[in-house]
């Protein structure tokens, strides 16, 4: 029901269906009427309640034989937000423009991946995302089309803003923002009928190790390992946590985390040798009764959440568990684990 989603999150057949439209159009060959191409692929790009003007890829106005308005040319691409700057909105508008004339010199014909799970966890991290567009522009990059990468790393920055870094002996950890899917809810009875909110209490924030050795130390969250993976010389995983306490939503039982805890423990000696503190809002539990006056003052309030301290002091009667859930291997998820 968002507005932008893929074919394999609409159906659980979709990208099965998708590639064998692919092949019926191929089969048309080059002298088809264009208003196939609508026919074949209308009904398999929407969401899951069959809405057209929802999904990722729209050609409700590319060339419907239905009506005059539907035979446009256009083709709307929904999973963009609103850029922030003129110049990032122009480097969204050059990167389709340069993979649109890369795919009609050289089309892409292997069938689609089946990412499966990976959707809701490798791909909700930071570091997989900006690893899988850097592939994506150097391939451009081998077809003559260099684009800067500056306007792509702002991107990077806005939508990842940096949590908080702090070091300790060598290795430094990195918390950034993470995505975090908000579902819809069922409906309920509202004013003047029935409405169906979204369920936004629960966040996700990466964190990503570099320069330590992970057969000594680990990483930890409320008594669990958090499931580092290796990426490019980095350890990178995902903690996923319910940050508020909504009046309608997912779990009401569960308690939000206010304030998450990460250490480091040293296994060989049991003990936690360092650690920071991540507060969902204000440390102090104060409310601010106006928004930030610049990008500056959002930064600072930002900063003010995160603290390089606040470990668990001592020595450790049990290590922390390390239960890699196989279904999102990347991601550790708190909701339900008491406090320490």
């Amino acid at each position: 029901t968002s507005q932008a989603p893929r074919p394999d999150e609409a159906l659980p057949q979709g990208l099965h269906d998708l590639d064998l439209a692919f092949s019926e159009a191929d089969g048309l060959g080059d002298e088809s009427n264009p208003w196939l191409t609508d026919r074949i692929f209308r009904h398999l790009l929407t969401d899951g309640t069959g809405n057209t003007h929802r999904t990722e890829i729209c050609i409700d106005k590319l060339f419907s034989p239905d009506s005059a308005g539907g035979r446009r040319g256009l083709v709307e691409f929904r999973s963009f937000e609103m850029a922030p700057h003129v110049d990032l909105a122009l480097s969204q508008s050059l990167l389709l423009r340069a993979l649109t004339l890369t795919f009609l010199e050289n089309p892409f014909r292997q069938g689609a991946r089946r990412w499966g799970t990976a959707l809701r966890d490798r791909w909700m991290l930071p570091q997989f995302l900006k690893d899988d567009l850097d592939e994506v522009l150097g391939r451009l990059d081998e077809a003559g089309l260099v684009l800067p990468r500056e306007p792509f790393q702002a991107h990077f920055e806005f939508r990842f803003p940096v949590l908080g870094t702090f070091e300790w002996d060598g290795a430094t950890i990195e918390l950034r923002q993470a995505l975090e899917p908000w579902p819809v809810l069922g409906e309920e009875a509202g004013a003047g009928g029935t409405v169906r909110y979204v369920d936004s209490s629960v966040e996700r924030i990466q964190v990503k190790v570099t320069g330590w050795n992970p057969e000594r130390y680990a990483l930890a969250c409320r008594g669990r390992q958090v499931p580092l993976q290796s990426v490019n010389g980095a350890f990178v995983a995902g903690i996923r946590f319910k940050a508020w306490t909504l009046s309608s939503g997912l779990h009401p039982t569960l308690e939000a985390d206010g304030t998450l805890v990460l250490d480091i423990v040293d296994l060989w000696n049991h003990r936690v040798v360092a650690g920071c503190t991540f507060h969902v809002d204000h440390p102090a539990g104060r409310n601010y009764e106006t928004p930030p006056v610049n990008s500056f003052e959002a930064e600072a309030r930002r900063s003010a959440r995160f603290e390089a301290a606040g470990h668990t002091p001592g020595p450790l009667h049990r290590l922390p568990i390390l239960a890699i859930d196989p279904e999102f291997p990347h991601t550790l998820d708190v909701r339900g684990i008491g406090a320490r």
